[in-house]
């Protein structure tokens, strides 16, 4: 037998065993032939052909089961319960979204699968709709294994125990909540953590976003003009760039409204507390004041210090270059995302937004986990709020007390954001636009602010910047919950067309775009190091 006949009937016994281990575990398999395409053990096509046939086998053979007991078996007064408390949930129109984000949601794909052939989908809907996402479903664990392959086995892991955990569920809801109305209680309750699109994981919802940012690379024929939307910041405040460069600037040319932040830099332990406790002497900073990491994002490793011990662990586990900030009370936070042309006399306010600090009041009763699952809100993100708390999420606090949940102002440290251009006036544009228009090479990004009341505010004054984030930053106005999906991408399109158009006229002007490939370097640098930030305040 020649060495080819035996490499394609290894592989083809390969490309068999992939799509027989899918009926033992569809995300395992599909890992494993994305593992084994990355390692170029098979081939790529017919990796993705296996992983693809599993999983829609799989579909097909749970809906037939299912239409052959509906119509076969004797159901028994539970069963026929569940049925009426389903009926209409898989068989119309509004079953076929449920249906397809199942596939994105390992653990709630039974359930969906199970629904629609109790309701009787169409077959030919139901073979069109699985068989599309397990495509594009298989097409992310591929491109996903291709650039981390280090991760396929943690991967493996934590999606095989999010299936078990969903089918375990979905098994106790049919035996143990035999009333009809219950059992459309906790499946609706399932679909709305799916469908809320404001707590969708990360890649799920910017999955689009990098369609568009596609299409506007060739529009505006480059992709990478983002990185000199602004010619101040490192890669235009995509990745990497300094906040206490950026500070530093602030301070400088606009010092009122900044808030004072000092760089302590990487060294020993005991080096850079000295240099903390120096700093608290010379400036007279007071407690509480904020550290935090100096290329960080999205408010990792955000830490309110409330003395030199909590600094002290604090530094023990950071050791990148930290950014000292004094501590603004507020008691309002706002995001302002704020852009200008080069060259143009004045720059404009594109969108504000309201942070709200989201808190639990204590019955004394209830512990702090039990009152943030009792929350319509917080218990969608329970498990940010219980990690951040650790051992205090036990705690019952006392009848009437408040507990704030979050410090740091941003979405994913769940801070809730809602719209609030109700704040915009002429003369805030002009505050915001003078000290913009301050900092030589900026153009567009979001700042940070604290301030009194909102009618100083609309005023232009009392307000304190914390923070000014460049061309990666977002008009975050998007997550108010009053918000359609489609109302936040049309959002998201109109700021990156107005980031790229900015690039493009600062490309006219001279500037030259980094290259993609050195940005990617870049982020994948910063997120190995973000890693062992602590979790935000």
């Amino acid at each position: 037998m020649s060495f080819f006949d035996f490499h394609f009937g290894a592989s083809f016994l390969a490309a068999l065993a992939i799509v027989a281990g899918a009926f033992v575990s569809e995300d395992a398999a599909t890992i494993t032939a994305a593992t084994l395409a990355a390692a170029s053990v098979l081939d790529v096509r017919l990796s993705f052909l296996s992983a693809v046939a599993g999983l829609w086998v799989g579909d097909l053979g749970v809906y037939g089961a299912v239409r052959l007991w509906k119509e076969k078996a004797r159901k028994p007064r539970w069963y026929l319960q569940a049925e009426d408390s389903l009926q209409g949930n898989g068989s119309g129109a509004g079953g076929d979204w449920p249906l397809a984000l199942s596939r994105f949601f390992p653990g709630t794909r039974l359930p969906a699968y199970v629904s629609a052939g109790l309701n009787r989908m169409p077959f030919l809907r139901y073979a069109g709709i699985t068989w599309l996402t397990a495509v594009i479903w298989t097409a992310v664990v591929f491109a996903a294994i291709r650039i981390f392959p280090a991760q396929a086995q943690t991967a493996r892991e934590r999606i095989a125990l999010l299936g078990f955990a969903g089918l375990a569920a979905f098994v106790v809801l049919l035996l143990w909540k035999s009333q009809g109305v219950r059992l459309r209680a906790s499946v609706d309750r399932l679909w709305q953590n799916a469908v809320r699109w404001e707590f969708w994981p990360a890649w799920l919802f910017y999955a689009p976003v990098t369609a568009m940012c596609a299409w506007l690379g060739i529009r505006y024929r480059g992709i990478s003009l983002p990185t000199i939307a602004n010619l101040n910041q490192k890669n235009g405040g995509i990745v990497g760039e300094s906040k206490m460069e950026i500070l530093h600037e602030l301070m400088k040319s606009s010092s009122e409204s900044t808030a004072r932040a000092w760089l302590i830099a990487a060294g020993s332990e005991a080096d850079r507390l000295a240099r903390i406790e120096s700093f608290l002497e010379i400036y007279g900073v007071s407690f509480p004041f904020v550290l935090k990491p100096d290329t960080a994002q999205r408010g990792a490793g955000f830490r309110k210090v409330h003395s030199l011990e909590e600094a002290k662990n604090y530094l023990a586990v950071v050791v990148e270059p930290l950014v000292m900030q004094e501590y603004v009370a507020g008691p309002n936070e706002a995001g302002i995302f704020y852009y200008r042309f080069p060259g143009a006399a004045r720059g404009e306010i594109f969108g504000i937004t309201r942070k709200r600090f989201p808190s639990v009041t204590g019955d004394g009763i209830h512990s702090l986990e039990q009152l943030i699952e009792q929350d319509d809100r917080a218990r969608f993100l329970q498990r940010v709020y219980v990690k951040r708390l650790g051992a205090a999420a036990t705690r019952i606090p006392e009848a009437g007390e408040n507990v704030r949940l979050v410090e740091a102002g941003n979405h994913c440290q769940g801070c809730i954001f809602e719209d609030g251009w109700d704040l915009y006036s002429e003369s805030l544009r002009r505050a915001i636009d003078e000290i913009s228009q301050k900092i030589t090479g900026f153009y567009v990004g979001r700042f940070d602010v604290r301030y009194t009341t909102d009618e100083a505010f609309r005023a232009g004054t009392e307000f304190r910047i914390i923070e000014l984030n460049g061309a990666a930053s977002e008009a975050t106005n998007l997550y108010d919950a009053k918000n359609s999906l489609w109302t936040a991408y049309r959002t998201l399109y109109r700021q990156w067309k107005l980031i790229y158009a900015i690039g493009s006229e600062n490309r006219k002007r001279g500037a030259e775009p980094r290259s993609a490939f050195v940005v990617w370097q870049d982020w994948r640098d910063f997120s190995a190091r973000a890693c062992d930030f602590p979790i935000a305040d």
